[in-house]
């Protein structure tokens, strides 16, 4: 069965006219052309037995003239009088031929003598050969005169009267199953994070009404994000300002151990302060664009390999990918310098097959229970002496980093490295 709607609406349209017609032509076959052959048949069949009989009771002219002229005229037949040879051996029959059989039952039913028939022979005409006595009728009649040959313009008209129908339908529900395909795309798009361009409300009445609500849901959820930066644009100035004004005050006080660990402090807020309004803002105000997918991951291994630790990276498929770059290449930031904290090797493997992005992160550090492995996806969750624990961290990186593949349609899962230590796997469609 088709999965799509356009597929099964063409069934439900096609299906009941293939199923008429079939039930029409059997009847129209088992009834009328049946019975008009066998009629048709039936009357060659009597107008031989005319003809036998007349040759057998009344004397005839050595040559058969006046007999012969009296098929052709009343009859419309054509006839001759061969020796007695014996009649010809049989010829293959047609595996259908209702000819074969109507004709045949017929001579045997009025004629009852051996006969010789070829139906397949000249097209236009049938031979038919009946043995007397003494000698042997060949008889050659036009194929109409014991056939229904003109039934197929009936079934001619019905095919084609069909095609045209199904043609008719198949403009008619791509133009309806057409608005439902935009809409499928526009949500598509807008849960991937990209812009919906030109879409509008089309078709039957249900399918505008739910256009119109996906519209609605779209500027509402827009509205409100464009709220929640406004708001958080707000709160970062006025916090921001209140942690200048008191780094600007111990920078007042003399050194000492004390104005150091506030400094420590001060600095530790501001770093929160960022992670928290990068994960709240999510980046959403960034277009989608065809980024190049293996330069990201190159660009990653090169800082990382800067930063001082071990770096591999590898992909295979086609590279270029809609996605937000900035947004992206943070994505897979936070999980590589989640990695390189906790491990001496890592290893970066992208793919992209089949309409997916599937970029994995493999390295040999302590790993994540499994029973921990969505708890660490939750916003300042620490997992006690594990590799959650960020060193000068915020236990925002994997919140922010689900955030933004989310954000694109996929998703991160965790699960144990073959290098011994955890594997994070994004996939989002591309």
């Amino acid at each position: 069965m088709p999965k799509g709607l356009y597929g099964r609406s063409l069934l439900i349209v096609i299906l009941p006219m293939l199923i008429l017609q079939s039930v029409v032509a059997y009847v129209f076959m088992e009834r009328h052309w049946q019975l008009v052959t066998r009629r048709l048949s039936e009357a060659l069949a009597r107008d031989m037995a005319a003809i036998i009989a007349i040759i057998d009771t009344y004397p005839q002219d050595p040559n058969y003239d006046k007999i012969t002229e009296i098929a052709r005229r009343d009859f419309n037949v054509s006839i001759s009088i061969l020796p007695q040879e014996g009649l010809p051996p049989p010829i293959p029959k047609p595996f259908f031929s209702l000819l074969d059989s109507a004709l045949s039952e017929e001579i045997v039913r009025y004629i009852g003598r051996p006969f010789w028939i070829d139906t397949v022979g000249k097209s236009d005409l049938i031979e038919i050969r009946v043995l007397l006595p003494d000698k042997i009728l060949r008889v050659f009649a036009k194929r109409g005169q014991a056939y229904a040959s003109n039934s197929h313009i009936f079934i001619v008209w019905m095919v084609s009267t069909a095609f045209v129908l199904i043609g008719i339908a198949i403009l008619f529900l791509r133009n309806q199953i057409r608005p439902i395909q935009m809409l499928a795309r526009a949500a598509e798009s807008f849960g991937k994070g990209r812009p919906v361009a030109a879409f509008a409300p089309r078709g039957a009445r249900e399918v505008r009404k739910a256009s119109e609500a996906f519209i609605e849901m779209r500027r509402r959820i827009e509205r409100q994000i464009d709220q929640r930066t406004t708001m958080l644009a707000g709160v970062s100035h006025d916090l921001r300002t209140i942690l200048t004004r008191f780094r600007l005050q111990l920078a007042l006080f003399p050194p000492s151990a004390e104005i150091e660990a506030l400094e420590a402090d001060v600095g530790e807020m501001q770093a929160m302060l960022e992670a928290y309004l990068a994960f709240a803002r999510g980046d959403g105000d960034e277009d989608s664009v065809a980024t190049d997918i293996a330069e990201t991951l190159r660009a990653i291994q090169i800082e990382a390999e800067r930063a001082g630790f071990e770096v591999a990276q590898s992909f295979e498929g086609a590279p270029v990918v809609t996605v937000r770059p900035n947004a992206f290449k943070r994505l897979i930031g936070n999980l590589v310098g989640n990695a390189c904290r906790y491990a001496d090797h890592v290893e970066i493997a992208g793919r992209h097959t089949h309409g997916w992005l599937t970029i994995q992160v493999d390295d040999d550090g302590p790993g994540v229970p499994e029973s921990e492995r969505e708890n660490v996806f939750r916003p300042f969750y620490r997992l006690d002496g594990a590799r959650n624990q960020d060193e000068g961290g915020t236990g925002l990186g994997l919140a922010i980093a689900r955030d933004i593949a989310r954000g694109h349609g996929g998703d991160i899962t965790l699960d144990k490295s073959p290098r011994g230590g955890l594997r994070a796997v994004v996939r989002i469609p591309g």
